[in-house]
């Protein structure tokens, strides 16, 4: 009988395949910015949509090669809800798998992942070294600048937008404010 972990449940799950703490504190970022998303787009389903963030890189660290395959195999050993399979491997859209994200929730899953990364590498780069002051005009800058943070995928970003039918400054401006709202409960 398959089951939705608990908060706690999943980021138990987590930690049993990833150790770095670039990856527990990425899944704990995109975690919050889910759940940020849901009070406003489905409120009664809030800690699902936290779930599906923190368990979304769930094989990233050990599987690079397989992201998203590999996760599917582990989340039905554990029994996990297949909706919860479907939509933490909807995120690899083009890259790993062909499960494209359908549902709103699916879709800030996949425009949000890489942005967090982009907002994280620009918020250090601050002085005051935090998304507190950031303004969406200094990220555009360094979304620009294809150098920066090259690891975050700017056409997955401007992907995920367009799927949301947001432009990239609206998608901007709420995960800032998404990941502002985290600040009390970890170092962004």
């Amino acid at each position: 009988m398959s089951y939705v972990p608990t908060l706690e449940q999943a980021e138990e799950i987590l930690g049993r395949y990833n150790k770095d703490e670039f990856h527990l504190k990425h899944g704990k970022i995109v975690s919050g910015v889910m759940g940020y998303f849901a009070k406003e787009y489905d409120p009664e389903r809030v800690d699902y949509w936290k779930v599906v963030g923190l368990l979304h890189d769930l094989d990233f660290e050990l599987y690079p090669e397989e992201h998203c395959i590999k996760s599917q195999e582990i989340m039905k050993e554990l029994d996990l809800d297949e909706g919860i399979i479907r939509s933490t491997a909807s995120h690899g859209y083009g890259l790993t798998v062909n499960i494209e994200p359908e549902h709103v929730m699916e879709k800030i899953l996949f425009a949000t992942d890489e942005l967090t990364g982009l907002i994280g590498a620009v918020a250090i780069m601050r002085p005051s070294k935090s998304v507190s002051d950031l303004e969406v005009k200094s990220l555009k800058k360094k979304f620009k600048d294809k150098r920066f943070a090259a690891g975050c995928s700017r056409d997955v970003i401007r992907q995920g937008a367009e799927m949301l039918g947001w432009e990239l400054d609206e998608l901007f401006e709420k995960t800032i404010l998404a990941m502002r709202s985290l600040m009390d409960e970890m170092e962004i």
